[in-house]
């Protein structure tokens, strides 16, 4: 997904200052795709000189922020973006490989790294949940309310499925090396040449 699909999909949903979208960003599509307030006024720049979108006029009042609103053009380009094919992300995960590099190397007190992850991810679900029990509290009856829940249970099952490998990792490394001994300072799995 590229960041500028992100904002015409927040400005089709409600025109607004930079500073709002910033904040709805935060609050919404931020869950999934990150990017900081700076790299967002940035983008609604390249989006106005496109003019998939455009600032509003100004009110007179001192402190007043430019508002943005997307042109037919944008809608276009939203409307594009979405049919196109793409394949699946490759999974690409730091933390996955440092599990495997502990398999080899390890122990390395690597556990109390997984607590701190499962803290967070435990604080993330708690969150989706929290919002799906105010913003769906029944089964949504329009088109538009049922995709935003099916976005919403993408993030919750994300979280889910990050405690349930941790735990499992967890509960690896629970158990006794391959060689029985101490894993420790460990130098190679290959058996000596003969």
């Amino acid at each position: 997904m590229s960041l500028p699909h992100a904002l015409l999909t927040a400005l089709v949903e409600r025109s607004c200052s930079g500073s709002e979208l910033a904040a709805r960003f935060d609050k919404s599509i931020g869950y999934f795709w990150n990017a900081t307030h700076q790299q967002i006024y940035r983008e609604l720049g390249h989006l106005e000189e496109a003019k998939l979108i455009e600032s509003l006029p100004e009110e007179a009042t001192r402190g007043r922020k430019r508002a943005y609103r997307i042109l037919p053009a944008g809608r276009d380009e939203l409307r594009q973006w979405i049919t196109q094919e793409e394949e699946p992300a490759v999974l690409r995960h730091e933390f996955l490989v440092r599990l495997r590099a502990e398999a080899v190397v390890g122990p390395t007190g690597l556990e109390k790294e997984i607590r701190r992850r499962i803290a967070l991810h435990e604080d993330k679900l708690a969150q989706y949940r929290a919002i799906e029990q105010r913003d769906f509290p029944d089964e949504p009856q329009d088109r538009e309310a049922a995709l935003q829940r099916v976005v919403l249970q993408a993030g919750t099952g994300y979280e889910s499925g990050w405690l349930e490998i941790l735990n499992a990792a967890l509960a690896a490394l629970q158990k006794p090396s391959r060689d029985g001994g101490s894993t420790q300072g460990r130098k190679s799995r290959r058996k000596p040449a003969q």
